[in-house]
């Protein structure tokens, strides 16, 4: 058959024959949907692709996807997804996590795939609860949630995922909410193209145990105040629109209105993903209504060497450096025994 013949995948494509078991209204079908419209602008065959869960309502999505997965347990996605990539490079690996499977048990699996910057994507659904195990709180929910197992209130401090990647020194780092699944194909498809790992935190909702949670930033009738769509190169502008922006004051951001005090376009900040220095891209990651919008889209994207190409490199340079060429060398390089 020739190239010709061969019809491009589409979504269906993609879909596996296992029946969808999140649920009703769970935002997990809503990011399963967006991956599976992003993976045939990937132009990769369905065998080049391979999904890696833990242990999670999140850790079910190998199972829907008509690719190569392996689900593994609680925490450990990111060590097998680092051996699959480094076992054969040329795949496209995905690795997907909850907020509890990727913060709390797996957070050591996960802050170290981060610093050594394996070429896969993870992608984090965070909903702050545990809803596989019926509603405890995890390492994201919010001081004072009643669950489960806080009867009188969550008294830790979260966990901010952006605050670990940066810290773990992650060359990409990216926000999406599952209410957008547009805005959610188009990073996947972004952050597949990144070398290095990617890391997409996506802002879950769990109806059942944790309904709402994301609400001040999804809900129609605050998300003009509470998105900011970060895109390279442009202003941050925000709001009804466009008439609002973020400024830099200093050692601090604020949000100003276009028009107010002289305030013009000119004055907003332009995003640039590419910066080296994390500072503003911490700062970005780290606000959140009532006084700040959202920051989404590409937040981070900046190019390191990978562990792959590092494990490559070690490999060829003992290979040209070797003093023996076969096994038999070796054993015969130095004091021998016969055995009779």
């Amino acid at each position: 058959m020739s190239n010709i013949d061969i019809k491009p995948l589409t979504k269906k494509d993609f879909a596996s024959d296992q029946l969808v078991r999140w649920c009703p209204g769970c935002g997990d079908y809503s990011i399963l949907s967006a991956m599976q419209l992003a993976l045939p602008q990937l132009g990769l065959n369905r065998e080049d692709i391979v999904f890696v869960s833990g242990i999670g309502c999140a850790a079910r999505f190998p199972y829907y996807m008509n690719t190569y997965g392996f689900h593994t347990i609680h925490g450990r996605g990111p060590a097998v997804a680092t051996g699959v990539k480094l076992a054969n490079p040329k795949l496209s690996v995905w690795e997907i996590q909850g907020d509890g499977d990727a913060l709390a048990i797996g957070g050591n699996h996960f802050i170290h795939v981060l610093r050594r910057n394996v070429n896969i994507n993870i992608l984090l659904f965070n909903n702050e609860i545990y809803g596989l195990t019926k509603g405890q709180y995890s390492p994201t929910s919010r001081p004072g949630l009643v669950t489960k197992s806080t009867p009188f209130g969550v008294i830790d401090r979260p966990f901010h995922a952006a605050e670990l990647v940066i810290g773990a020194q992650g060359t990409f780092y990216a926000r999406t909410i599952d209410t957008n699944p547009k805005l959610m194909s188009e990073i996947f498809v972004h952050a597949a193209g990144h070398t290095g790992t990617s890391m997409v935190e996506i802002l879950q909702n769990c109806v059942i145990f944790n309904d709402k949670t994301h609400g001040a930033i999804t809900s129609k009738e605050n998300r003009d105040d509470y998105q900011l769509h970060l895109e390279h190169g442009k202003p941050m502008l925000f709001g009804k629109d466009n008439s609002k922006g973020i400024k830099l004051n200093g050692l601090k951001l604020e949000v100003v209105n276009l028009g107010e005090n002289g305030t013009i376009e000119s004055d907003i900040l332009i995003h640039d993903a590419y910066d080296e220095d994390p500072t503003l891209h911490l700062m970005l990651a780290r606000m959140h209504p009532p006084l700040f919008p959202m920051a989404l889209g590409v937040i981070r994207e900046v190019r390191n060497t990978t562990y792959d190409e590092l494990v490559e490199s070690q490999y060829q340079n003992s290979v040209n450096n070797a003093k023996f060429s076969t096994m038999d060398e070796l054993l015969n390089s130095g004091e021998t025994w016969e055995v009779k």
